[in-house]
């Protein structure tokens, strides 16, 4: 039986979702603790995190209030190591394949998710690069699905790693925010989630992420539009 989990999390951080899902996947009791990064406790860094980010957990250690950890709990962070970490604690959740190739195959397509899609989502985003850019990096991504199924077939840490970004990305896109075009937004988002032609099998995986369970039961979206609304409001001032 794992030991006592205590999870530092933000609603509006991608990378907390990343282990909020993971944890829901593998049915892990465990306690939430929401960080407001625009005001972090005083202790949130010399105690838990020393680089002041979520998400964190603190493994194991005595029952105490989740704002006072205790130094006896292992403290952990970045959150495709605590998707791993979970994986590793649930075998059974199934979240890390258990055959060596597709394991190495998921391991990939986060890659590709790391150092293709998300530094050109973000480009596109603020109106630094053009759409075409964006999907270049998506078809990369495409090319690795399989014909059904998720990332590798069965459900795993790779669709756990992409699916807070494509979310946050339906969001920003369907309400046409970002420093793109106006306008714009919308067709990308219908490009992409279409089901038809360049990105039919990227749009049936799309939705698949996010008809997930653990997915829908992680992810405030009126929460995350308000939000967004704010940090994008001057995004097409020059």
């Amino acid at each position: 039986m794992p030991d006592r989990i205590v999870l530092y999390t933000a609603k509006i951080c991608p990378f907390a979702q990343r282990t909020e899902i993971a944890l829901h996947e593998a049915k892990a009791p465990h306690i939430q603790y929401q960080i407001d990064l625009q005001n972090k406790p005083e202790w949130y860094a010399p105690k838990v995190n020393p680089a002041s980010k979520v998400p964190a957990i603190a493994y194991g250690g005595p029952d105490v209030p989740a704002d006072q950890p205790s130094p006896e709990s292992v403290k952990l962070a970045e959150s495709l190591i605590l998707v791993e970490f979970i994986a590793d604690l649930f075998p059974e959740s199934g979240l890390l394949p258990a055959d060596p190739v597709q394991r190495a195959q998921a391991r990939f397509f986060i890659d590709g998710v790391s150092t293709k899609l998300l530094p050109a989502w973000f480009q596109y985003s603020q109106g630094k690069a053009s759409a075409e850019e964006y999907y270049k990096a998506v078809e990369h991504l495409q090319a690795l699905l399989p014909a059904q199924g998720f990332a590798v077939g069965a459900y795993s840490i790779a669709d756990v790693a992409i699916t807070p970004f494509l979310a946050r990305a339906r969001v920003t896109l369907l309400n046409d925010l970002g420093g793109y075009p106006q306008g714009e937004g919308p067709k990308v988002l219908a490009e992409l989630t279409s089901g038809n032609g360049r990105f039919a099998r990227f749009g049936k995986y799309f939705d698949d992420l996010l008809a997930r369970e653990s997915f829908k039961a992680t992810f405030d979206e009126a929460y995350i539009t308000e939000r967004y609304k704010a940090r994008y409001a001057n995004a097409r001032q020059a």
